[in-house]
C-alpha cells in the first residue's frame, strides 16, 4: 500500500481559492491568545504512572512555521497555531487559565483562602501537570471547589489530578455542576461509549502522527490526552438561572443552558471580576450541532436564545468573556459583540435550515446550498474548524425530520456491502468502476472519486488498487479541509485503508464513570448487550438485592428483551443474589468472577446460581475495533 502522496495541483488550487478572501492581516486573535502569559511549563512531556506519554506539549512545534504547507488549509493551520500557545495565563487579577495541556483548558479562580478550579481537563495526569504549573507561580493554594461547566469528559476527567475523593467526601471541597450532569456524563460515555470512542479515533486523529501532512489539531484543541479519565460526583447542583453562590469569598451567579453544547451545561458570572465564563457555549470556532463521533443532536435554536439571555443578564457589566476552550475576549464592547455574533451564527443556521426544509429541500441539499452571510464569514470565530456548516445543517435537519428524506426510493435501501457490488457492476464491473474513479481523480473531483472508491472497496475489500486510490483520495480531501475533525477523519480513513484498523486509541469510559452508574443504568447497560436472536427462546428471572441500597430489583428476560423493576422482595422461586452495587458493576464488567465472589462471601445466593450464567451467555459486548471504511 502506498505511503501517501503530496498535495496535488487540484488540492493546491482548492486551498488557494478558499484562503484568498480570508483576513490573514487580522492578528487580534494572536494578541489575545498570548495576552497575560505568566510562564510556560518546563515539563513538556506528561507521563502516566507506567511511563507512557499521555500528552506532549512540544508535539505540535512544527506549527510555529509561519506559512501553511501545501498539505494543510491555511485557515485551519492558523487556528492550530493559536492553540499551541501553552502555559499559565492571567485573564484578570485573580483568574488564571492553563492552556495547551489538553483538548480543553482549566481555569483557576483565587478565593480568600484557596482556589476554585473550573473544568479540570480530560485526564488525571494532564490536570495535575497543569495545576502544578499554577502552583509554581501562584503558590500552593488549597482547592476549595471544583466546577464542572458541563457533562463532557474533557471538562471533568482530570478532577482527581487536582483534588481527592476523600477531600470532597469530608466537605473540604465542593463539586458544583449543572442539574442533570451526572446522568448525562454517564449516559453519553457509557451506553454508546464503545461506538463513540471508536469514532472519536477518527474525529480527533489520535492514531495519526502530528505533522504537516498528518494531525494538526481538531479546531477546538489539538487532540485528547490519553491518561486516566476520573470522576467525582457533584455535591451541589445548580438548578436554576439566577442561582447565586459565594464560594471561598468569590461570588458566582449562574445561568442554566440545557440542550446547548451539552444536555447539562451552564454559564456563570463573577461580579467581583466582571468576568463571564460561557462554558462551551461560545468558542473561537463554529461548534457542533452533532459531533462526528456521535451524540444527541443539539438544539441550535435554544443555543442562540440562551446566548441572547446571557447578553441580557450581564452584557452591561462584563469586561471579559472566557470559556472552556481557546482564549478570552477582553473589553465590554468586543466581548458583547463576540457573544452576539456567536448567537447570530447558530440562529442563522437553524432558521435557514428550517426555512429550506419547509420548501422541500433535504439535509444534503441544504448543506450544499446554505451560505453564511459575509458579515459572519469575516469573523474568524465563526469558521468551521470543529463543527462545520455542512454537517451542522444536516444535524438540524435530522433534529426536525429524522433520517428519512421522504423520497420512497430511500425508504428501504440496500446496506453498503450489498449495494456496492451492484454499483460496481452497473459501471461495467471492477475495471470499469476503477476507470471512473481514476477519471475523477485526474479531474480533481475527489468527492466523486471517494463515492466510487467506497463502492469498489465494499465490493472487494481485498482490492489493493482500489484501496490505494481511495486512501489517496481521502488524503487529498483531508489536506484541503478547513475543519479539523474532517481532516482527521479523512486522514484516519486513509491510514486504515493503508495499514489496517487501528482500533480505539481514544480513552473510553474509565472506572470512575462506570462506578458512578446507578443500579438502573447498570441494568440498562446489560439490556443493550443482549443478543436478541440468541435470546429469543430464553425466559428467565433473577432478583438482585443490593445490600448497600436496601433495594431489590427483579430482572426478567422475555422475547429477547431484558426489563427490570424494583420489588419489595424476591418472588417465590426466583433466584436471589445479594451484593453491593459496586460488586454488581465488577461482575458485569468482568472485573470479578461470580464463582470467586461466592467463595469469599462477596455475593450470596438463594436459589440456583446458574441462572446468572444463562443471562451472561446471551450477552454480546460491543466491538471497539469495528470496521469503518471497509465492510
Amino acid at each position: 500500500m502506498s505511503a501517501g502522496r503530496p498535495a496535488t495541483d487540484a488540492t493546491k488550487r482548492r486551498i488557494e481559492g478558499t484562503a484568498a478572501s480570508l483576513p490573514f492581516e487580522d492578528r487580534q486573535d494572536f494578541d489575545d491568545a498570548r495576552r497575560g502569559l505568566v510562564a510556560r511549563s518546563h515539563q513538556r512531556a506528561i507521563t502516566a504512572a507506567d511511563g507512557r506519554v499521555v500528552w506532549d506539549l512540544d508535539a505540535y512545534e512544527f506549527l510555529r512555521a509561519t506559512d501553511a504547507p501545501d498539505t494543510a488549509n491555511p485557515s485551519l493551520w492558523r487556528q492550530s497555531q493559536l492553540l499551541i500557545e501553552d502555559g499559565l495565563f492571567e485573564v484578570v487579577p485573580g483568574i488564571y487559565q492553563l492552556r495547551g495541556f489538553d483538548l480543553s483548558i482549566m481555569t483557576v479562580v483565587e478565593g480568600e483562602s484557596g482556589v476554585i478550579v473550573i473544568d479540570p481537563l480530560v485526564s488525571r495526569e494532564t490536570a495535575a501537570a497543569a495545576f502544578e504549573l499554577y502552583r509554581a507561580h501562584r503558590g500552593d493554594r488549597p482547592v476549595r471547589a471544583v466546577v464542572y461547566t458541563h457533562s463532557h469528559a474533557d471538562h471533568f476527567g482530570g478532577v482527581k489530578g487536582v483534588v481527592t475523593e476523600e477531600a470532597v467526601a469530608s466537605g473540604e471541597v465542593q463539586v458544583i455542576a449543572p442539574e442533570g450532569f451526572l446522568h448525562h456524563a454517564i449516559a453519553e460515555n457509557v451506553f454508546a461509549g464503545t461506538a463513540m470512542a471508536r469514532r472519536a479515533g477518527y474525529m480527533y486523529g489520535a492514531a495519526l502522527e502530528p505533522g504537516p501532512d498528518g494531525q494538526i489539531g481538531s479546531g477546538l484543541g489539538q487532540t485528547t490526552s490519553t491518561g486516566e479519565v476520573t470522576l467525582i460526583a457533584p455535591t451541589l447542583d445548580v438548578t436554576h438561572t439566577g442561582q447565586h453562590l459565594t464560594v471561598d469569598g468569590v461570588e458566582i451567579t449562574f445561568q442554566l443552558t440545557p440542550g446547548t453544547e451539552a444536555p447539562a451545561e451552564m454559564n456563570f458570572y463573577f461580579p467581583q471580576h466582571r468576568a463571564l465564563c460561557t462554558a462551551e457555549n461560545t468558542s473561537h470556532t463554529l461548534h457542533n450541532i452533532l459531533t462526528l463521533r456521535g451524540a444527541l443532536v443539539r438544539d441550535a435554536h435554544a443555543w442562540g436564545h440562551y446566548l441572547s439571555e446571557t447578553i441580557d443578564l450581564w452584557g452591561e457589566q462584563l469586561e471579559v468573556v472566557f470559556a472552556s476552550h481557546h482564549w478570552p475576549t477582553w473589553g465590554r464592547s468586543r466581548a458583547v459583540e463576540f457573544l452576539a455574533v456567536q448567537r447570530d451564527m447558530y440562529l442563522y443556521l437553524h432558521d435557514q435550515t428550517v426555512r429550506l426544509l419547509n420548501q422541500g429541500f433535504t439535509g444534503p441539499e441544504i448543506a450544499e446550498m446554505l451560505e453564511v452571510p459575509p458579515a459572519l464569514e469575516r469573523q474568524w470565530h465563526t469558521h468551521g474548524y470543529y463543527g462545520s456548516v455542512s454537517h451542522n445543517v444536516r444535524a438540524i435537519y435530522q433534529r426536525y425530520m429524522g433520517w428519512y428524506d421522504a423520497n420512497p426510493a430511500n425508504l428501504w435501501p440496500h446496506p453498503p456491502a450489498t449495494v456496492a457490488p451492484r454499483y460496481v457492476a452497473a459501471m461495467g464491473g471492477r475495471d470499469g468502476a476503477l476507470a471512473v474513479a481514476r477519471q475523477a481523480w485526474d479531474a480533481g473531483d475527489y468527492r466523486w472519486c471517494a463515492e466510487v472508491g467506497k463502492h469498489l472497496v465494499f465490493a472487494d475489500e481485498g482490492d489493493t488498487e482500489a484501496r490505494a486510490l481511495l486512501a489517496d483520495t481521502f488524503e487529498q480531501l483531508g489536506f484541503g479541509a478547513e475543519n479539523g475533525t474532517w481532516r482527521n477523519a479523512y486522514l484516519a480513513g486513509a491510514a486504515e485503508l493503508r495499514s489496517g484498523i487501528f482500533g480505539t486509541p481514544v480513552s473510553g469510559a474509565g472506572g470512575d464513570l462506570v462506578y458512578s452508574l446507578s443500579a438502573s443504568q447498570v441494568f440498562d447497560g446489560i439490556a443493550i448487550m443482549v443478543d436478541g436472536p440468541r435470546a429469543w427462546d430464553e425466559s428467565l428471572r433473577v432478583a438482585l438485592c443490593l445490600s448497600d441500597e436496601e433495594t431489590t430489583y427483579l430482572l426478567e428476560l422475555r422475547h429477547g428483551a431484558l426489563n427490570h423493576r424494583t420489588v419489595a422482595r424476591p418472588p417465590e422461586g426466583v433466584t436471589a443474589f445479594t451484593l453491593t452495587r459496586r460488586v454488581l458493576i465488577d461482575l458485569v464488567t468482568g472485573r470479578l468472577d461470580v464463582a470467586a465472589a461466592r467463595v469469599d462471601g462477596t455475593v450470596t445466593v438463594d436459589g440456583d446460581p446458574s441462572v446468572l450464567g444463562q443471562l451472561v451467555a446471551v450477552l454480546s459486548p460491543g466491538d471497539p475495533n469495528f470496521a469503518i471504511v471497509t465492510p
